[in-house]
């Protein structure tokens, strides 16, 4: 499967680095393709800048040994196509996980619950690794 990551997802990876999400990521490397948005990069640069600037030098050498798909997100979205997020910077991510037809988006987001999207799933680390996971 192809599974998009959000930058909350991200954050706790490399920040926070939990058994959890460390197995979760192993599962992720090892059975399906992690996607990474342009816009998630960015907003994951951004965050770890502001909160946690003393690891931004190791974030380059993470996302390097991150295997990973890179898409591109749309400059141009039309909010009003895709079911309403109460956060408009969300819209980016939700639109480019429906645009580039990932199978699931994993987001620890809960403004993502409830949408009625067949696809992609939007799932939880927990959830993930509860359904996917060894």
């Amino acid at each position: 499967m192809r599974v998009m990551l959000d930058t909350n997802v991200l954050i706790s990876a490399f920040v926070f680095q939990s058994k959890h999400i460390s197995d979760m990521i192993d599962v992720l490397t090892d059975e399906h393709t992690i996607v990474l948005s342009s816009y998630v990069i960015e907003e994951l640069k951004r965050v770890v800048a502001a909160k946690f600037s003393h690891k931004s030098v190791s974030l380059d050498i993470f996302l390097t040994n991150l295997p990973f798909e890179f898409v591109y997100t749309p400059d141009n979205i039309d909010k009003d196509k895709y079911p309403a997020l109460r956060d408009i910077d969300d819209v980016p991510v939700l639109a480019t996980a429906i645009i580039e037809d990932v199978d699931v988006l994993l987001t620890g987001d809960k403004d993502f619950e409830n949408l009625g999207l067949e696809r992609p799933a939007i799932l939880t680390p927990a959830r993930f690794v509860q359904l996917h996971g060894r």
